[in-house]
This record gives structure tokens, sequence and C-alpha cells, in this order.
């Protein structure tokens, strides 16, 4: 099975990451041979219960794992320290141990909010992604960043905690949403544009191979991205250097999910529900039903906020304007926005992004490129920049 490594230097800990069709069938065997125990917790997207959540239930349990279900819907609302809270309570009720692992199967909500629950129990245990979308395998899944969103702003409570293992079947993306998949692309353009021009060529050659979901480009496109989100966290794993290259287009990403607009949009959070599936059996893949919580959903937010602080980049004289319109030929043929009708007032976006955690000495912090490849933090940009990058993207 092709696997990437990461291994965190000067330190003990390292891990798999597993990139291969078919390969949740082998979740529970590799898990019992790096945390082996009789318990174990399983945290579900319900998109995905019934389908791939009840094969790597099945795994787990060939694995030798007793196996407590926590089961809860992929929505930012949800990413709550409430549903810590009754997470842990089904874990405390559980009598899980410090060598019993969570596991968790979804996108990057159940990712981020399991791993936080991981982090917290008993001061930290085993933590294990089963990620379910392109977003959180290229992403979410690697590096060890959990956490959760409260009023203030998305990811303000969180922690650094390292999973064992990462397990990324690349046939679940055959039943992801044709906009789910665009949405993940979206960070893979990202990694092009911060750190690999060879990347971002190949997806400008094989995007029509991706979006058809031919398997051997899905593997590949994975495994490159992965690579280099597995690099990135090996320099920095706190992120107080390179690692903050990761974050290009997503101030302006998050100040428009957190603007009025998208919370206007958003629909109620559902019922939280805890329970266990009943059975076991294989299930028949079928698309799932993703719920999108306002105008934009995430990989949405980031392409817009990509093509902001790309032309933030151009009209500051960093990088060439070729740059841009090459980034935005290739979002808008993977069928990502490059403009917007729906954005808030611009001062009101601009207030958001001061709430963002990456807001240092009371300035807003800028990934900008610089040339295809190479990208800088930049602390000092004007507001009248930053004013005149939303309007760059304003339709």
């Amino acid at each position: 099975m092709p696997t990437v490594e990461l291994k965190l230097p000067g330190k003990d800990h390292g891990y798999e990451i597993l990139i291969e069709p078919g390969a949740i069938d082998a979740l529970g065997e590799r898990l019992a041979q790096i945390a082996p125990h009789a318990k174990a917790a399983a945290i579900l997207d319900e998109n995905i219960e019934s389908s791939h959540g009840r094969v790597a239930l099945r795994a787990l349990k060939r694995g030798g794992y007793d196996v407590t279900v926590g089961v809860m819907p992929a929505s930012e609302k949800m990413k709550s320290l409430k549903t810590v809270q009754d997470l842990l309570a089904v874990l405390l009720d559980a009598k899980l141990e410090r060598k019993s692992p969570v596991v968790a199967i979804g996108g990057g909500i159940i990712g981020d909010t399991a791993g936080y629950v991981a982090a917290s129990y008993l001061r930290g245990v085993p933590f294990v992604q089963v990620p379910t979308t392109l977003l959180s395998m290229v992403d979410a899944s690697v590096g060890g960043k959990v956490g959760v969103n409260v009023k203030q702003g998305k990811n303000l409570i969180g922690a650094f905690h390292q999973p064992v293992l990462v397990c990324i079947d690349t046939d679940v993306l055959k039943t992801l949403p044709d906009r789910e998949l665009r949405c993940g692309l979206a960070e893979c353009v990202k990694h092009g544009v911060i750190r690999d021009p060879d990347l971002f060529a190949w997806i400008e050659d094989n995007v029509q191979r991706i979006l058809d979901l031919e398997s051997d480009a899905l593997v590949e496109l994975v495994k490159r991205n992965v690579e280099i989100k597995a690099a990135v966290v090996t320099e920095d794993e706190k992120e107080q250097g390179v690692r903050a290259h990761l974050n290009f287009g997503h101030t302006f990403a998050h100040a428009i999910e957190a603007s009025p607009q998208a919370q206007a949009e958003a629909d109620e959070p559902k019922r939280r529900r805890f329970a266990p599936p009943q059975r076991f059996e294989t299930p028949k893949p079928k698309p799932e039903s993703h719920a999108y919580e306002g105008p934009y959903a995430h990989g949405e937010a980031v392409s817009l906020g990509m093509v902001a602080a790309t032309s933030l980049a151009v009209s500051a004289g960093r990088c060439d304007g070729a740059l841009l319109d090459r980034l935005v030929a290739l979002l808008d043929r993977i069928g990502l926005p490059t403009s917007s009708d729906k954005l808030a007032d611009t001062d009101l976006l601009m207030g958001i992004m001061q709430t963002d955690k990456k807001v240092k000495d009371g300035h807003v912090r800028l990934v900008l490129p610089d040339r295809m490849g190479a990208v800088s933090v930049v602390n000092d940009t004007p507001a009248d920049a930053i004013a005149a990058a939303w309007d760059a993207i304003r339709a």
C-alpha cells in the first residue's frame, strides 16, 4: 500500500499516511499494529454513517476493537465546545482508557472535532484520521491541527495533537458530491501556488481526469498533495514559520465564512445523535448529501480568498499579473468562484479579519505570492490595499 511517512524532527512520534483505493478495509489491521487495545471510539459524519462508516466499523471490529460510536452532522455550528463535551461524556461512559484510540471518519469538521476530543480525553489518547472528502485528505487530516469554533471565530479553541495513523481511501471520492470534490481541489491548487509549480502544472493538465474520477489520477493527486503537507509539517509543526504559508487565501476565506451573509443563510444545527449503528453489513456506495451553511462552502471561500490575495500581491508589485491570470483560469476550469456578488460590506469584512487567530500586534497577517511556488507572510499590508483586494473579487 502506498504510504507517506511523516516524522517530526527531535521527537519519537511519526506516522504513516496510507493512500490507496480500498484502504479503509485495512484500517483495523493497521491500527491494531500501532495502537492495540480492547476498546476504541469512532466518531462519524452522519452523511457516511450508512456507507463508508459501516465499512470502517467492520474493519475496526476485524482488528479486535470493541467500538463505541458517536455520530454527528458535518456542520460548522456543530463544531463546538458543546459537541466536544457531549462526545467526551460518551467516551467516559464507555470507560475508554488512555490507550484506546479515537478514530475520526468523515470530513474536516469531524476530524477537527474528534481530534480535539482525543487531545482532551484523559489528557490525550491515540488519534486516527480516516478522511472522506478530498479537502480533508489533502489538508485537514495531516498535521495535527484540531479544534472547534466559538462565536468569536473559527478554530480559535484547539490544540496540536498528531494522529498515529491516517488512512486515505481514494475510492471514497467516487461517492463524493461534485461540489465537494471541486472544493477540495481549491486546497490542491493552493499547494501548487505556495510550494510546487510542477503540481500546479500537473493539475492544469489533468483537471478533466480528476473530475472524471479516474482512479490513477485521484491517487496521484492525493499523494502529491499529502507529500507537500507532510513536508511543511515536518519543517514547522507548530506554525512558527513556513506552515503559515498554508494559510494562503484563508484569511480572506474565513472572513467570508464568518460574515453575516453566510450566517444568515446557515441551516439551524441538527439534533445531536450519539448512538452506535445496529447493523454492519457492507453498504452499496451512494452519493452523500452535504449541507452547505452559507453562500459558499470552505473550498469556494478559499478560491475567492486566493484570488483576493493574489490580486493584492499584483497591485503591490510583489508578483507578476500572469500568475493571477493563470490562477483564475485554473479555478474557472475547476468550477470554483473567482468573483462574487454575495460579499458583505468591505468594512465589515475587514473588521472580521481583525478577529482572525493569525492577527499579530493588531496587524492582519497575509500570505501573498511572490511567484509560482513561493509565498511570503506579510504583516504590514495597508488597510486600503486590503480593501482594494476585496473590491477586486466583487462581481
